[in-house]
């Protein structure tokens, strides 16, 4: 299995600034290539420019600017190059697919923030002075940079990367591991129903509670992405104003992925089985569709969009992809099956005669069945359905 593995980075002041060069030049190169492919579409002969074809440019890029693109690690260029290559094949699946195309566009240099390298050995070298207590990464151009290594690498490493996150910056690793030895059984089964009152309750009635992370720092939000509106541009003060928006943002990701990782650690301890919604969580989150005035030309009737931007931003605030994401890597890690089921009618479903009705669930949080009159938590309800239709899902599997 592979492990992803992020260490925070503490390197020099010239280290520092060779590290910004090595993003720019590579932003650089990223937005050449796409140049590159924009014009030869563009051309009467529209020519599709591929990533081998831009790759066979890098001997001559390197030696025609020698002191840019020339210092740093020729895999990592190519990585850049392929990552823009990846970026044109989704282009061109979603335009197949009738989907919202989203061509790729030029990278400012406060947007690329991540260089890749291939593997470890080509350009970069994990752990390079090993007879020193201190870990050290080093980089074709910058040097043997100092980290903050907080816990041992278990594996192979395979790849490195470097990411900046506003004034800081991360070591990230991939490393090949065997697949450890799973915990010890439990016996236990476990159905979970996502919402937004309570992030998650389980088939057996517990509730754990959403922290709305987000909305805790609204306020703060709002008041410095208002200062930052009021600065001029190119000038210190905004990029100060930026810096604390940025770092807002940054507090909340970290506080949703602690709270996701603590819930999903807890599941896996407790649960050999754990069964999901499998979430349309794009979907859930799509804005509402115009609805013009047959009347009024020109005109449009109410489409609920402001209470549905309200839904929106609450289900982005509960990081359910996250979490789900999380707790599928731990319970590979730890042995554990995670099954995903159809959503539908799984709050509506009566656990006791099975009837399902619309009038079943009279309230948010309220379930009560017309036909049998069984009455309990509609959450609760959701989570026991998913259970049952996962246990059934497993068994219907072959071995």
């Amino acid at each position: 299995m592979i492990r992803a593995y992020k260490f925070l980075m503490r390197p020099t002041v010239g280290q520092t600034i060779a590290l910004g060069e090595m993003l720019r030049d590579h932003c650089s190169l990223y937005n050449g290539a796409l140049q590159e492919r924009r014009d030869a579409y563009r051309h009467v002969s529209k020519t599709s420019v591929k990533y081998g074809m831009q790759s066979a440019q890098l001997k001559e890029i390197r030696a025609f600017d020698p002191e840019r693109q020339g210092r740093w690690s020729f895999s990592s260029q190519q990585a850049t190059l392929r990552r823009l290559d990846k970026a044109m094949q989704a282009f061109f699946r979603r335009v197949k697919s009738g989907g919202t195309p989203g061509h790729p566009r030029f990278r400012g240099v406060n947007w690329f923030d991540t260089v890749d390298f291939p593997k470890d050995g080509d350009g970069c070298r994990w752990d390079s002075t090993p007879h020193d207590p201190v870990t050290r990464v080093r980089f074709q151009g910058i040097g043997h940079v100092r980290v903050n290594r907080h816990r041992q690498v278990v594996g192979k490493v395979k790849t490195v990367s470097v990411k900046r996150e506003g004034r800081r910056w991360y070591v990230v690793l991939t490393a090949e591991q065997v697949l450890p030895h799973p915990l010890p059984a439990t016996g236990s089964v476990v159905g979970i129903d996502m919402g937004i009152v309570s992030f998650l309750t389980t088939s057996g009635g517990e509730h754990v509670a959403n922290p709305r992370h987000g909305r805790a720092a609204a306020a703060k939000l709002e008041a410095a992405q208002q200062a930052l509106s009021r600065c001029q541009r190119r000038s210190n003060r905004r990029q100060k104003a930026a810096d604390k928006v940025a770092a807002l943002h940054r507090g909340v990701r970290r506080r949703r992925l602690d709270h996701a990782h603590k819930t999903a650690l807890g599941l896996v301890r407790k649960h050999d089985f754990i069964a999901h919604e499998d979430l349309k969580i794009r979907n859930m989150s799509a804005a509402p569709a115009p609805k013009p005035d047959p009347g009024k030309p020109g005109a449009f009737l109410s489409n609920g969009a402001a209470a549905k931007a309200a839904l929106n931003r609450s289900i982005a605030d509960a990081g359910w992809g996250v979490f789900l994401t999380i707790l599928n890597a731990k319970a590979e890690s730890a042995g554990r099956e995670v099954m995903a089921v159809d959503p539908r009618n799984t709050s509506r479903r009566c656990p006791e005669c099975g009837h399902t009705a619309k009038e079943n669930r009279p309230t948010q949080e309220t379930f009560r069945c017309v036909s049998c009159g069984h009455q309990a938590h509609a959450d609760a309800v959701g989570a026991l359905n998913v259970l049952r239709a996962g246990l059934v899902r497993r068994e219907a599997q072959p071995a």
